[in-house]
C-alpha cells in the first residue's frame, strides 16, 4: 500500500530523487564508485556543488552579490552564526518571535549583545503571526522566521526595515514566489523542501561580511566558507548531492511559480475540509495559515481513536501534531501530491459518516 507522508521533517522527497540517489550510492555517474566514497574534491563532486549553488541562485532569481554555501549544524548552528557574524561589538538586534525556533534563535542571539524582541505571539500559543509593531531602527539587523513549522504559521508579508533582514526559511523556502533580493541573509535547513537532513542552505550578501569588529572562528565564519567554494571542511556530499536532484526536479517542475500554484491548490483542499467538516478544528488564524504545514485539532477528544484508525489503514503517515501543541499537523512540501491530501481529506469526511 502506498504511504502517504505528512511528515514535518525530514520529510517527503520527490521519488524520481530518490531513486537517483540510491542508485548514486553504488554507482555514482558510471565511475563505479560510489558518491559517499569519492573524495569530495574530485571533479565530479565539485560539479554536484557548482550545480547545486547555481540552481540556488537561479530558482531564487538573485542578483549578483550573494553568496550560496551548503553547510552543516542545521538551522540550529545559523542561529548562533548568523548572531557572530552580523551583531556589532556591543551591538543590537531586532527579533520577532513567532514560535519554538525563533525563541531558540533568541537565546542564542543574546550571547553577543542586546536583543530587542519587538514583537510576539507567545501569549497566544503562537497561533498567529504578529502584526501592527514597529520595528527598531537602532538595529544590526532584524530577524525572524517565515514559516513556523510546530504552530502553522506563516509570514505573508515582511517587516519593513533599513537594518538587514534576515530569515529563516527552513520550512518554507523554494514553496513560494518572493523577492529575495530584500534580504540580506536567508537560511534553511534542507530537510523540508530541497534534500535530507544533514546539510544547511545559506544565501547571504556578500556585502554585509566582516564589519562587526570581532574576531570570529573559522569554521563559523560565512567569509571562510566563501572562500573555501563550502568545503572548508569536509561537505556532506550525499546531502548536497540529493539537494542538488532536488532543485534539479524543481527547475523541471517549472520553478518556484509553478510549484507555488500547486501548493495553494493542496492547502486550499485541505483548509477547506477543516472548516467545513464540525470534527475538526484549525489552529492558526486564518489569515496567516501556513501553506506548508496544516494544523488542526478535533473537536471532541473522544474521537482521536477512530479517527487514528481510519488515517492509519488509509496509509497515511506523520500527521501526529507537535507536543506543544497537541493535535495533528499534515506537513505538504513541494513534493507531496495532491492525490495524498485527497486522501486524507476522505479520511476526515469518513470520521464524520462514521459518528453522524
Amino acid at each position: 500500500m502506498k504511504k502517504h507522508n505528512f511528515s514535518a521533517g525530514p520529510c517527503i522527497l520527490p521519488q524520481e530523487v530518490l531513486k537517483k540517489a540510491a542508485e548514486a550510492v553504488v554507482n555514482f555517474n558510471g565511475i563505479d564508485l560510489s558518491l559517499i566514497e569519492i573524495s569530495h574534491r574530485s571533479k565530479e563532486f565539485v560539479e554536484v556543488m557548482e550545480n547545486a549553488r547555481n540552481l540556488v541562485k537561479e530558482l531564487l532569481n538573485l542578483p549578483e552579490g550573494y553568496s550560496v554555501l551548503f553547510l552543516q549544524g542545521g538551522a540550529s548552528l545559523e542561529f548562533l552564526m548568523t548572531a557572530y557574524n552580523l551583531m556589532k561589538v556591543d551591538g543590537k538586534a531586532g527579533y520577532i518571535d513567532t514560535g519554538a525556533w525563533s525563541s531558540k534563535a533568541i537565546k542564542e542571539a543574546k550571547l553577543f549583545g542586546e536583543v530587542n524582541v519587538f514583537a510576539s505571539s507567545k501569549d497566544a500559543t503562537y497561533n498567529h503571526i504578529p502584526k501592527n509593531y514597529t520595528v527598531p531602527t537602532d538595529v544590526d539587523y532584524v530577524h525572524i522566521t517565515s514559516n513556523n513549522t510546530i504552530y502553522g504559521t506563516q509570514f505573508k508579508e515582511f517587516p519593513k526595515t533599513d537594518s538587514l533582514l534576515v530569515c529563516d526559511m527552513s520550512s518554507d523556502i523554494f514553496s513560494r514566489q518572493l523577492d529575495f533580493s530584500k534580504f540580506d541573509l536567508i537560511y534553511a535547513g534542507a530537510q523540508k523542501n530541497m534534500g535530507p537532513a544533514g546539510t544547511t542552505l545559506v544565501v547571504v550578501k556578500d556585502e554585509i561580511l566582516g564589519k562587526t569588529g570581532r574576531s570570529i572562528p573559522a569554521m563559523l565564519d560565512y567569509k571562510v566558507h566563501i572562500s573555501k567554494d563550502s568545503m572548508f571542511n569536509t561537505p556532506p556530499v550525499f546531502a548536497v548531492y540529493v539537494s542538488m536532484l532536488t532543485l534539479q526536479w524543481l527547475k523541471d517542475q517549472g520553478g518556484i511559480s509553478a510549484i507555488e500554484k500547486l501548493n495553494e491548490e493542496k492547502a486550499a483542499l485541505l483548509y477547506a475540509e477543516i472548516d467545513r467538516n464540525p470534527l475538526f478544528n484549525g489552529f492558526a488564524k486564518k489569515e496567516d495559515r501556513s501553506l506548508m504545514n496544516v494544523t488542526f485539532t478535533l473537536a471532541n477528544e473522544a474521537h482521536q481513536e477512530a479517527f487514528d484508525t481510519l488515517w492509519n489503514a488509509a496509509g497515511v503517515s506523520g500527521i501526529k501534531g507537535h507536543r506543544s501543541v497537541g493535535g495533528y499537523r499534515a506537513s505538504i512540501y513541494n513534493a507531496m501530491p495532491i492525490e495524498s491530501i485527497q486522501v486524507l481529506v476522505d479520511v476526515m469526511q469518513q470520521l464524520e459518516k462514521q459518528v453522524s
